[in-house]
């Protein structure tokens, strides 16, 4: 089984070695994303102070120069270790033992507005561009959308998909099979923000219990999280929990 989440706003420093595109999932799309890195640097080096706070959704200076760096030459990390908020916060991966850590590297793929999509263990470096945002005169997801289609089809045929990414990145890629999607319920009420928690919550658990299907995903027992119902159609199921005390 195979999953997909969305990347999170905040990201940490890395600490090891530059980035190598052609270590990257996909090395075949390294052109297109060099091609993306090389604008995104451009609009660094050039300073304009509005530029840079429409790019990465900030209004503080003080806040802007933490990201005016060469990309290329930053210190990278795993992209699990990389990008930090309230799912990964949930997902504890280095609390999580060596297995269930190699799980999460071998079956998790997070989607980037840099990068297209990567694997959970892909070293890559912080960066900051605000969703939505349009480099090149390019909307990003526009960007990428046929870009990812073909090898993410190709990677993800022989595997169940759990899709837990927020809704904006179905505009990178959409499976083109049967797929499973996630939803949270309070109170009657569908969760949004702390959805993310749940998201994290609930990868974590698969990556305990070794989940490698989605009729095993759906048998697990999460902690604080009730099954109430699975709505199925032609391309897609979901499940649908309530959140409990």
């Amino acid at each position: 089984m195979k999953i997909l989440l969305a990347p999170s706003e905040s990201k940490k420093d890395g600490i090891n070695g530059e980035l190598n595109l052609k270590n990257l999932i996909f090395p075949q799309i390294t052109p297109q994303r060099e091609h993306l890195i090389n604008a995104y640097q451009k609009i660094i080096n050039r300073g304009d102070i509005e530029e840079l706070k429409e790019l990465f959704g900030l209004k503080k200076e003080s806040e802007i120069e933490k990201y005016i760096y060469d990309i290329k030459k930053a210190p990278t990390n795993k992209a699990i270790k990389i990008y930090e908020g309230v799912a990964f916060d949930y997902i504890d991966y280095d609390n999580l033992d060596s297995n269930s850590q190699n799980y999460i590297d071998k079956n998790l793929l997070i989607f980037s507005n840099l990068f297209g999509v990567v694997r959970a263990n892909d070293f890559i470096p912080k960066y900051k561009i605000k969703q939505g945002s349009i480099i090149d005169g390019e909307k990003i997801e526009k960007y990428y959308h046929n870009i990812l289609k073909e090898p993410l089809d190709e990677y993800l045929k022989n595997d169940d998909i759990l899709d837990i990414r927020a809704g904006y990145y179905d505009k990178f890629y959409k499976p083109s099979k049967f797929y499973t999607t996630l939803k949270f319920l309070k109170d009657g009420k569908v969760v949004s923000h702390w959805a993310k928690a749940y998201r994290g919550l609930v990868l974590r658990y698969c990556a305990i219990n070794k989940i490698d299907n989605i009729k095993d995903f759906i048998a697990m027992d999460i902690p604080n999280l009730e099954l109430l119902e699975i709505r199925k159609t032609k391309f897609k199921q979901e499940i649908i929990y309530k959140i409990e005390e």
